[in-house]
């Protein structure tokens, strides 16, 4: 019996469940109010059981109790019993624990690594298990310099194999037997330790690296144990110097030939033994026997030009260049007569080997000399032109990839050996960085001399074509020679993207800044000509050839009034249409046709040139070729200030004309009766239109001087007939009464008018008075109509006021006039006014 049943059997009696079967009963029996009758009968016999139970318990429950009471009493005592036993082993298994535990804890330390303490020694455990790692590693180490040492006896073999042969014996592939066989022990190694990985993944190994290693070292020994040979042959030849090749003994010669042809044949074995090499071709790489002879010219080189001679120079690059150019020269004829023949079963050709493999010469010496060149613009820019010269200069000579060893897919296209700076866009930026810097320096002095804008004269024939009889300043002559310039320092570059930003950055932004001084220029003038005349001309003074006041006060008036103003817009007008015929012959010239027909055909060049508002629109070309040139839109913005200078020039000369003149229309045309009283005899010209006169006369004498005769024309006829018509309006039209004096007056002022513009311009127009006369005429016939009497005045009038046909009229015009250029509604007019005063 467990502790838990002799405790459920000696707790007292649970009353709970009587309560709830009593009351179960009660409502089992009594469901209703009609029930209630009979509980009394159900108390009675509750009450009955209850004495019958009581009975029972008095007969019967005496002897149960007394055996069940010895029952629990024998329980107890088993129970206790059993308790103690099972207190002692617990106490005993308690103990054994407390032993295992201290036993555990002591071989545990007995385990502990030497590495947790520093005072404790390593355990045997631990001794052990060192022992078979570095037992392992002696074996693997073992292993690999088995491995080495078998590669190394291989390798040693194979070069004393090729020193071995005999010299009378040509190489063969049963020269490099031992080679071969070094070959396949690496190849075999390399595929066992192919599928080995590491913490990273699959790499090769270490062993196979350095295999690989002793193959490509065995191979560079073998190759160069005949290069030596070569070159002993070689010197006996007097190489480097020049060769004689025919003056050499017949066994110099021979030996030189086998040399030549042994390493020609070594590589030809090695292309078929030597597994294909997965890095990229280097510059060095090309035939065995050429790479040989390379080597004393390399050594030359690097004597004279990279150690500590005077030839070693940053600033004189084209030493270096044109040592290498005499070294191709003076080779040229051995290489072709002596080389090429040993060649002819390879298809290359020995000139244009030999000049590849001096180009890492070249390349070396750039790549030391850059670090060094990077703060110098100027000595950078030499040195790149320097290097794009000797790419055209050998280039004319021929060269080309094709016949080479580095020819890949007939691609016979060569960047040149300035490829190796243009082709790095720090270098490359550096150096267009620098050429921007000094090319604005240049147009700065340009601008600021002092004879910048004084008009230069044509020295010995300096000028050809459609510039050859245009004048222009000084500024404009040496703009356009820096123009050139920089054209002819960008124009060697072999890609059209690097002249592309050489245009765009380096030689548009001279002719902007210039177009935007003369435009400034043209602003300030006609600011200062106008009613709002500022005190300090600003940038006339200077953009014109005017002197700079600083802060002294100006006239402003002296500046812009007379020929002094007149000379200033010539200038400009020189200036600007000198350019503009400038820009017209590059843009037809080769060089910048090509450039902008591969700007329209390239997407990434048009991109360039959409950035460049003073560049054209570019667009995609298809079958047709762009009609416009690369400077067209330059060309269009001169072409706009040659024409405002223009009608800057014959304001500027009318304005001054017609200012003058104010005085004497205003003595002429106002009221006074003495002229009407004057005789014939003493009719003379007013005092008042000296001045107008000879103001006009000294402009055409000056602008007939300085501009072309075609713009002389062309403006002259503007001036004459603006002039003109100013006259007719305020001295004849809209004058009022004339008289006969008066009449005789104005018809000799205007002839006047006509004979001082035939004096000013001294003959520059061809077909004489005629075409002098030619913008005046409606003056002229007017102040003919004026001066008429008689006879001829009344005939006039009836034509003009009567009933004659307009074709008949105009012929009396001719006749009487000489021209017929007024119509005749203002003859009318003209004729009212002499009428009204006559009468």
């Amino acid at each position: 019996m467990t502790s838990v049943q002799i405790r459920t059997l000696l707790s007292p009696p649970n009353l709970a469940p009587a309560e709830n079967n009593a009351v179960f009963f009660v409502n089992s029996r009594v469901q209703s109010l009609d029930d209630l009758d009979g509980l009394e009968d159900l108390v009675l016999e509750a009450k009955q059981r209850d004495e019958q139970l009581k009975a029972n318990v008095r007969q019967y429950c005496p002897p149960q109790l007394a055996i069940s009471q010895k029952n629990v009493d024998a329980l107890v005592a088993q129970t206790r019993e059993a308790a103690e036993a099972h207190t002692k082993t617990a106490q005993s298994l308690s103990l054994q624990r407390h032993s295992l535990a201290d036993e555990l804890s002591y071989l545990f330390s007995q385990l502990t690594s030497a590495m947790s303490d520093g005072d404790s020694e390593s355990t045997l455990l631990e001794d052990i298990e060192t022992l078979h790692r570095n037992l392992k590693e002696l074996q693997s180490v073992k292993g690999y310099v088995q491995v080495i040492e078998h590669a190394l006896k291989l390798s040693e073999a194979a070069g004393a194999q090729v020193r071995s042969s005999p010299t009378n014996t040509p190489l063969s592939h049963a020269s490099v037997t031992e080679y071969q066989s070094l070959q396949e022990f690496v190849t075999k190694v390399s595929d066992a330790c192919a599928g080995v990985e590491d913490g990273m993944g699959k790499q090769t190994l270490n062993l196979v690296l350095f295999l690989e290693k002793i193959r490509d070292q065995c191979w560079a020994d073998i190759k160069g144990s005949l290069s030596a040979s070569l070159l002993a042959a070689s010197e006996r030849l007097k190489w480097p110097m020049p060769v004689d090749y025919v003056a050499a003994s017949p066994q110099d010669r021979k030996d030189f030939e086998r040399a030549f042809s042994d390493l020609l044949k070594l590589q030809n074995i090695g292309e078929k033994l030597r597994p294909p090499n997965a890095k990229e071709r280097s510059e060095k790489d090309g035939l065995y026997p050429i790479q040989a002879l390379i080597q004393p010219i390399s050594a030359r080189f690097k004597y004279h030009f990279e150690g500590s001679r005077q030839t070693n120079r940053l600033d004189k690059p084209e030493w270096y260049f044109t040592h290498v150019l005499n070294v191709m020269h003076e080779h040229r004829a051995f290489m072709e007569s002596v080389i090429q023949p040993l060649l002819s079963s390879t298809g290359i050709v020995a000139w244009r080997e030999f000049t590849l493999l001096l180009f890492p010469l070249l390349a070396r010496k750039l790549r030391k000399s850059m670090p060094s060149l990077l703060p110098r613009p100027p000595v950078l820019a030499h040195t790149i032109y320097q290097a794009l010269v000797f790419d055209a200069a050998v280039s004319e000579e021929g060269f080309s990839l094709a016949g080479t060893s580095a020819a890949v897919d007939n691609n016979d296209r060569w960047n040149g050996v300035s490829d190796l700076v243009l082709g790095k866009e720090e270098w490359f930026s550096a150096w267009m960085e620098g050429e921007k810097q000094f090319s604005e320096g240049q147009y700065n002095e340009i601008i600021s001399a002092v004879d910048a804008w004084h008009i230069a004269e044509d020295e010995d024939g300096e000028e050809s074509g459609h510039m050859q009889d245009l004048r222009s300043t000084s500024s404009a002559r040496r703009l356009k020679a820096l123009v050139e310039q920089v054209t002819d320092r960008y124009s060697p570059l072999p890609h059209f993207a690097h002249r592309t930003r050489f245009l765009i950055h380096v030689q548009i932004p001279l002719l902007e800044n210039y177009y935007g001084r003369i435009l400034s220029s043209l602003d300030a003038f006609e600011t200062l000509s106008s009613a709002f005349v500022r005190a300090v001309p600003g940038a006339l003074s200077v953009s014109l050839g005017g002197r700079d006041e600083g802060s002294v006060r100006v006239d402003a008036r002296r500046l812009t009034d007379g020929v002094e103003g007149v000379q200033r817009l010539c200038k400009a007008w020189l200036s600007a249409r000198y350019m503009e015929a400038a820009m017209e012959g590059w843009g037809e010239e080769l060089f910048f046709l090509e450039l902008w027909t591969e700007i329209n055909r390239r997407a990434s060049l048009r991109s360039q040139a959409l950035a460049a508002a003073s560049l054209p629109d570019p667009r995609a070309v298809g079958s047709a070729v762009p009609q416009e040139t690369v400077f067209e839109e330059l060309v269009t913005q001169y072409r706009i200030l040659v024409h405002r200078a223009e009608d800057m020039i014959v304001q500027q000369v009318c304005g001054e004309v017609e200012g003058g003149l104010k005085a004497h229309l205003s003595a002429t045309t106002s009221p006074n009766p003495n002229r009407h009283a004057a005789a014939d005899d003493d009719l003379s010209l007013s005092q008042t239109l000296l001045g107008p006169i000879s103001l006009l006369s000294t402009h055409l004498t000056y602008l007939r001087t300085t501009l072309p005769q075609t713009v002389m024309t062309a403006l002259y006829r503007r001036i004459a007939a603006r002039l003109a018509e100013h006259l007719l309006q305020r001295q004849i039209l809209y004058r009022g009464h004339i008289s006969p004096v008066e009449g005789r007056a104005i018809h000799a002022e205007c002839e006047l008018w006509v004979e001082t513009c035939q004096a000013g311009l001294g003959g520059a127009l061809s077909g004489g008075r005629n075409r002098v006369e030619a913008p005046w005429l409606k003056l002229v016939q007017a102040g003919r109509l004026i001066d008429l009497e008689g006879g001829t005045w009344e005939k006039v009038q009836r034509g003009t006021f009567g009933t004659q046909n307009q074709e008949a009229w105009a012929d009396l015009m001719l006749e009487v006039t000489g021209s017929s250029e007024i119509p005749r509604e203002e003859v009318q007019r003209i004729l009212k006014n002499r009428d009204e005063s006559h009468s």
